[in-house]
């Protein structure tokens, strides 16, 4: 079994669940550089870690992200997506003061909508091609 097909364990069950994730940012504004991203992932991957999740792929453009999260049954998506776009929201907004300006008024970086589906139909591959293959900005 490869990578794609990593079986973990619990306690009282064995699972294999993947979400595909996609945030937009507020008003569909193209903020995000390369640097943005960057950090980005490094929080959203410590964002997961702390819910025992592993964020298996991450990209994204000037105005969204994608995510491909694998996560285990205990963790509620919408508990995980509201972790994932608050703590992010605030720390890019702390370190970098060009989002602030951009969202003063607003002071949220996210839009309050988000895309969640369950990968199960495509082949994993299939999707993180997809998400590997963003336009992402330099």
């Amino acid at each position: 079994m490869g990578e794609t097909r990593k079986i973990r364990t619990g306690r009282h069950c064995i699972f294999m669940m993947h979400v595909h994730l996609v945030f937009v940012t507020k008003l569909r504004h193209n903020v995000f550089t390369d640097a943005h991203l960057t950090r980005m992932e490094e929080i959203m991957r410590s964002v997961c870690t702390d819910f025992e999740c592993e964020l298996m792929e991450f990209n994204g453009e000037d105005n969204h992200v994608h995510l491909l999260v694998n996560f285990p049954p205990k963790v509620a998506v919408t508990k995980l997506v509201n972790s994932l776009k608050g703590v992010s929201s605030r720390r890019l907004r702390q370190e970098f003061p060009d989002l602030v300006q951009r969202y003063w008024r607003a002071n949220k970086l996210w839009s309050g909508s988000y895309f969640a589906g369950t990968v199960g139909g495509a082949p994993l591959t299939a999707v993180r091609q997809y998400i590997e293959r963003q336009n992402r900005p330099v």
